[in-house]
């Protein structure tokens, strides 16, 4: 049987459409393949996203701003020596894009201007920091991306 250039256009179609599928497929019923959303509830921060602005802008505006640095114990996070560290206040969220299952928070509870986290807490990679801050009631945001 001789095939014509019209079916043999046919089964071309039928083949790239067919393996097109095949990925299709895996991709979306393989576990190693899941995508997660950055935020489980992200009409919810959306909201609140001009107070981050405006946070972020307070935090921009400071002399001297948060600094993070990477020690043997850990990673050392120092806050402005102009601010008196009894009356800072907040949260500190590490976010790891790979596995979310390694994000935490911690509450800000300082005992001087600087604060560690061990290396028992972080792994090497990419990590996200966000430190929301407040001080005699005006919010500050700190971000930054780094490599542990």
């Amino acid at each position: 049987m001789k095939i014509n250039w019209g079916t043999a256009i046919v089964l071309v179609f039928i083949g790239f459409i067919s393996f097109i599928m095949y990925f299709v497929v895996k991709m979306n019923t393989n576990d190693k393949y899941q995508h997660d959303l950055v935020a489980e509830e992200y009409y919810k921060e959306e909201l609140a996203f001009q107070k981050e602005i405006d946070a972020e802008k307070n935090g921009k505006a400071l002399k001297n701003n948060v600094i993070i640095k990477k020690v043997p114990e850990g990673l050392v996070i120092t806050f402005p020596e102009d601010k008196n560290y009894r009356d800072i206040t907040g949260v500190i969220s590490l976010y790891r894009p790979s596995n979310k299952k390694l994000d935490f928070e911690i509450p800000i509870d300082l005992s001087n201007s600087e604060y560690i986290i061990s290396n028992d807490n972080l792994i090497e990679g990419r990590w996200n920091i966000i430190i929301d801050w407040k001080y005699e009631n005006t919010s500050y945001l700190f971000k930054q991306s780094f490599t542990y």
